[in-house]
């Protein structure tokens, strides 16, 4: 599909893709083949990389469409939102298998919210607001799944809504409130902010049940649909490969997640659950994010399809996160076995 959407472009992006794919492909092994209860002594060091990372981006990084996120390394830019998905999945796990019934103290809930809050305003100001919700988002996810009393979790939503409120009027820049604005009626400005939705739309249903065919899908081809390798690859899939594709795309993730759940469920100790779990949530909720706005189902948000969309840092995390499962795996077997 990276092929396809960047058929016109000076110099198709597939090529780059693949050297991305390549080294994420190494990453997963060398990661797959290591014992993932090791990252426990990396934790401080990964946190405090990312940190640094998000901040030289905040101040330093280069500013593209407004917005201050890649890390320019000569050869690629580095996009270190996307490695702080990883990162505080791996920081998560650490702290909520270190603390365990501690979690029932409302303040180790209120401290893990501070580690992970740090990295989030740190994103969100960039501003990269749909990598901040993945953060945020698979930190409550992980939590739910922690001795947290209920009682605690209820007083953390009501939080959460008062932060939004406050983000609402405070926080989020004008152009991702017109956002939602736009999900509620993107008709109201079809040449404007609502364009990207309803381009999204018609993409989807202009493929029918068997598709245009690779490279001859029009509001890809023609670039009536912006971001079409990108943030919208899913509308380019189901218009050029149609309904069936797009079921194929949406089995393959179906699978991965069923993967993903059986490595929760036999995980050898609450660490590698964690890792799995968090995992597991970070990349369903982008899925569900991405090929919801491509739908037209929730508001649009700069959030790649993970393992389809363009771009590096996305598929090297995405790579470097599966051989950490791979790593939990192998470890499950060798103690079912008797290794």
């Amino acid at each position: 599909m990276i092929y396809s959407t960047t058929l016109e472009s000076t110099g198709n992006l597939l090529p780059r893709q693949m050297i991305f794919a390549v080294l994420g492909l190494i990453g997963m092994f060398l990661l797959a083949f290591s014992d993932y209860r090791d990252l426990k002594k990396l934790t401080p060091w990964l946190y405090l990389l990312i940190i640094l990372a998000l901040g030289y981006v905040l101040f330093f990084g280069s500013a593209i469409r407004g917005s201050s996120r890649w890390v320019n390394l000569g050869f690629f830019q580095l996009q270190p939102a996307e490695l702080a998905k990883l990162f505080m999945v791996i920081v998560m796990a650490k702290f909520l298998d270190k603390h365990g019934e501690k979690l029932k103290d409302f303040r180790y809930v209120l401290l893990s919210a501070v580690y992970i809050g740090i990295p989030a305003l740190l994103i969100l100001a960039e501003p990269d607001l749909g990598s901040a919700l993945v953060l945020a988002g698979t930190w409550f996810a992980m939590l739910l799944f922690s001795p947290m009393k209920k009682k605690h979790l209820a007083i953390l939503i009501a939080i959460l809504i008062l932060g939004l409120v406050v983000g609402w009027f405070f926080v989020m820049q004008d152009y991702q409130r017109q956002r939602v604005f736009t999900f509620i009626n993107p008709d109201a400005d079809p040449k404007g902010s609502g364009y990207n939705v309803i381009q999204s739309i018609i993409a989807v249903g202009s493929g029918g049940l068997w598709g245009r065919g690779l490279g001859r899908g029009f509001q890809s081809q023609l670039k009536f649909l912006p971001e079409r390798q990108t943030d919208f690859i899913f509308a380019s899939t189901a218009e050029e490969l149609g309904l069936l594709g797009s079921l194929a795309v949406i089995g393959l993730f179906c699978l991965l997640f069923y993967r993903l759940v059986k490595t929760i469920k036999t995980s050898r100790d609450n660490f590698g659950m964690f890792l799995a779990l968090g995992i597991f949530f970070m990349f369903f909720i982008q899925v569900l994010i991405n090929i919801g706005m491509n739908i037209g189902i929730l508001p649009v948000t700069g959030i790649p399809l993970p393992l389809l969309s363009y771009g590096g840092s996305s598929l090297l995390t995405t790579f470097l996160a599966l051989g950490v499962i791979q790593s939990i795996v192998r470890h499950r077997k060798a103690l079912k076995f008797g290794g």
